[in-house]
């Protein structure tokens, strides 16, 4: 069709040049090409953009009504959508090696996406944003791109999550408590944030751990679960002005001062307090909705994405803000969308990406509590902050506060957004940490000991000048 089109376009312009002597070959060739260019347009030359993903059954049905719609308003592009649920990194790369790359590809930007951009094979996403009518890098919200190097977006998130502080109504009515604060001006100070910890963990006879007679062998609800996991802990490494390398890039920096202190503090919850279940009891705590369902916990720091599977059961949850070290700070997480270089269809491929971020597309995810908008204006203005918070079993009401205003205002954007070789950082990491979970060595014994070893993957950092 290509080598037609050439054909037919060489004879019409040698017609207009007969019979059009006046103008010029330059103005007749570009106002020909500019009619054909609309044409193929308007008339719609058939193509189809392959679409990778992975996800839950009601986020696939998220995503097939949205490609019906793109489709709707696009009836030249066809949109095929391989659905990935299992070993999704593995069979992606292994299409990449085989040259049998996806237009569209859902990516995280820690195991793959980040190492697949090192080799240039996405596109520039923030050349399609600083052109685009309808989309700009201040359109999205914080935290939410992801670039291989400054300059150079790689992804973008269609529906950002951060962390918060879940907890149940009833254990807080029951112990004679004031629920979390849900503001960052009124959030607890982690002193504070522990001694309600303590009231709220209880042993088998009804003490709680504040108690003297308290028997920390046999505790039936733990105040508190934040768990092990690096998205958790890092809410409260930045909260204490720490980071996971240093500002210039060079040094691991879990070993410093601000690091260590959190990290310390952390694992006296467990170790020192008994208010939170040790890797070892974790194993009995179930996931976040049936903890707290069950009252195993009475609170727990986890990500938003927990109020759609809260909704779904009984229990009288809300949710508050997180307790500060010295800063509020909320760590953002997400999946994101990413363009290969080796489409041949860039600009149908922009507009498929924009129409995955479109928040009227997921709405069904944002009200039943999967997702959070990746566009400001729906955090900002009133009309669409409504059409997902309000009345809403998934948004209680310590929702806008605790997590609205403080994605907009306190957010982080994920380590795996911008320490370059994070998974083999924490290849080394996270099991020295778990000496420290078990109480087995202090957070400055086990991050000194394994430094050394830390430092010699450090690579550097994608977010600097």
């Amino acid at each position: 069709m290509k080598r037609l089109m050439k054909t037919t376009i060489a004879f019409i312009l040698m017609l207009m040049l007969t019979v059009l002597p006046a103008c010029t070959m330059s103005d007749s060739a570009k106002d020909l090409n500019s009619s054909a260019k609309n044409e193929v347009g308007k008339s719609g030359e058939s193509i189809t953009l392959r679409l990778t993903l992975w996800g839950a059954p009601n986020e696939i049905s998220v995503y097939k009504k949205v490609i019906a719609n793109f489709e709707a308003k696009n009836p030249n592009v066809k949109v095929e959508l391989q659905s990935i649920p299992t070993d999704y990194d593995t069979k992606l790369t292994t299409m990449v090696a085989g040259n049998d790359e996806p237009d569209v590809a859902m990516m995280e930007s820690g195991s793959i996406a980040l190492p697949l951009a090192e080799e240039g094979k996405f596109l520039n996403l923030q050349t399609f944003l600083e052109k685009d009518p309808d989309l700009s890098l201040d359109s999205l919200v914080p935290n939410i791109t992801y670039s291989s190097e400054v300059g150079n977006i790689i992804g973008i998130a269609p529906g950002p999550e951060s962390y918060a502080l879940f907890y149940n109504e009833d254990a807080f009515k029951d112990a004679g408590l004031t629920a979390p604060p849900s503001k960052v001006s009124e959030a607890w100070t982690w002193e504070e944030f522990v001694e309600v910890a303590k009231q709220l963990t209880l042993d088998n006879k009804g003490r709680n751990a504040a108690d003297p007679e308290f028997d920390p062998k046999n505790i039936k609800q733990y105040g508190v679960n934040i768990g092990t996991f690096w998205g958790a802990y890092s809410n409260f490494i930045y909260s204490n002005g720490g980071d996971f390398i240093s500002a210039d890039g060079k040094t691991f920096a879990l070993n410093q001062p601000e690091a260590v202190e959190a990290l310390q503090k952390l694992a006296d919850l467990v170790n020192v307090h008994h208010v939170a279940p040790s890797p070892v009891q974790a194993k009995n705590i179930p996931a976040t909705n049936v903890a707290l369902q069950t009252r195993k916990v009475a609170m727990v720091v986890d990500g938003q994405w927990n109020s759609s599977s809260l909704a779904d059961t009984n229990t009288n949850f809300n949710v508050g803000v997180l307790p500060v070290m010295k800063e509020p700070v909320s760590t953002v997480v997400c999946g994101m969308f990413s363009i290969f270089k080796s489409t041949e269809h860039p600009e149908e491929s922009w507009e498929l990406v924009k129409a995955l971020i479109d928040p009227e597309g997921s709405i069904d995810m944002l009200t039943y509590g999967t997702w959070m908008p990746s566009l400001k204006t729906w955090y900002t203005e009133d009309e669409l902050v409504s059409k997902w918070t309000d009345n809403l079993k998934s948004r209680p009401s310590g929702y806008k506060d605790a997590v609205i205003d403080v994605m907009l205002n306190n957010s982080h954007q994920t380590p795996t957004g911008y320490v370059k070789n994070f998974n083999k950082i924490m290849d080394v990491v996270t099991p020295a940490l778990d000496k420290v979970w078990l109480g087995q060595q202090t957070a400055q014994e086990a991050m000194d000991a394994i430094a050394d070893k830390a430092q010699a993957q450090v690579k550097g950092r994608r977010d600097l000048e």
